[in-house]
């Protein structure tokens, strides 16, 4: 077992396509894996948090200052800023505009730090960043809300982000006793093992992710071309312009983990709240959603790899 999770490790971003893949050419198996995407989610966070450790993970009250306004501006300002041009373009309630909105308004994805984890980024400050913006969701949103009122009520999505939290709490502490209990110190070649495991997680949750898109491929290709070009656009631009903006500021040791999560966002925790009549022209973009942020390790791994050093 642990030769094959070092495999695995040794070849994460082959293991991430081969998910993709698997969710889109297997459409049986990703129906049959949807209803498990919560529990393998809780999962998911359980590992992580046995992969990183309590220690790498722990903030510093300081972190308080860069994280509390990195969360402002991410989850705030930009969907309002994007909800502004829209406005001015007159497409304010169009689908295009939702999706943007929805995409930039969300906290980071629960599977973030497993992303920094295969860039090479700080797997314990991209936790920090998972658990502040998504305790501080309930607030953030409340403008969003006031400017699109058909995204759901206050009530719904408030409810989602507490249960939300619950879980990556619940799921994290468990990990870090496991760790602790199992791995106080773990050798080189476990830590390699843990983060087969972690890719082999991260991959298998994909397969349910993309089980809304295969049946719009077979209808509506150039549906799916569009919403995935505008998915494409918004994750790879967030983390870009993130991380030119933050590479040459006093935030410099935070652009990576900042970066991935203003282009990895959970934009399920709207669904839960959406009427179904506005959340059927968005499945399309949800499963498209998936497609650059497991695909942003392979694509963007030159993104990560810091230019200047800064003392």
């Amino acid at each position: 077992m642990q030769q094959l999770l070092w495999m695995i490790s040794d070849n994460a971003r082959a293991c991430l396509i081969a998910g993709l893949v698997a969710g889109l050419a297997l459409p049986g198996l990703a129906a049959s894996m949807q209803p498990w995407l919560p529990q393998m989610v809780a999962g998911l966070l359980v590992i992580t948090a046995l992969r990183i450790g309590w220690r790498a993970a722990r903030g510093a009250v300081s972190d308080l200052r860069w994280g509390v306004g990195s969360v402002a501006v991410l989850q705030l300002l930009l969907p309002v800023a994007l909800f502004g041009l829209c406005w001015l373009g007159g497409v304010a309630q169009t689908p295009m505009a939702m999706a943007m909105v929805l995409a930039t308004a969300a906290p980071a994805i629960s599977g973030s730090p497993n992303l920094a984890l295969l860039l090479g980024q700080d797997a314990g400050r991209m936790m920090q960043i998972l658990v502040l913006g998504t305790a501080a969701f309930p607030i953030t949103v409340m403008p969003i809300l006031w400017l699109m009122p058909q995204l759901g009520t206050l009530t719904a999505i408030f409810g989602a982000a507490l249960m939300l939290l619950a879980v990556i709490t619940a799921s994290t502490l468990v990990g870090f006793t496991l760790r602790g209990v199992f791995f106080p110190k773990p050798s080189a070649s476990q830590i390699k093992a843990l983060d087969g495991l972690s890719v082999l997680a991260f991959s298998a949750i994909v397969i349910g992710l993309m089980a809304a898109l295969n049946p719009a491929l077979r209808s509506d290709p150039g549906s799916v071309l569009l919403w995935g070009l505008l998915a494409f656009a918004i994750s790879y631009g967030a983390q870009g312009l993130t991380v030119l903006v933050l590479r040459r500021s006093r935030l410099t040791h935070v652009a990576g983990p900042l970066a991935i999560g203003a282009g990895n966002r959970n934009i399920a925790l709207f669904l839960v709240a959406l009427p179904p009549d506005v959340l059927a022209p968005l499945m399309v973009f949800v499963g498209c959603w998936q497609l650059p942020m497991y695909l942003t390790p392979i694509l963007l791994r030159r993104l990560y790899i810091p230019r200047v050093k800064y003392d």
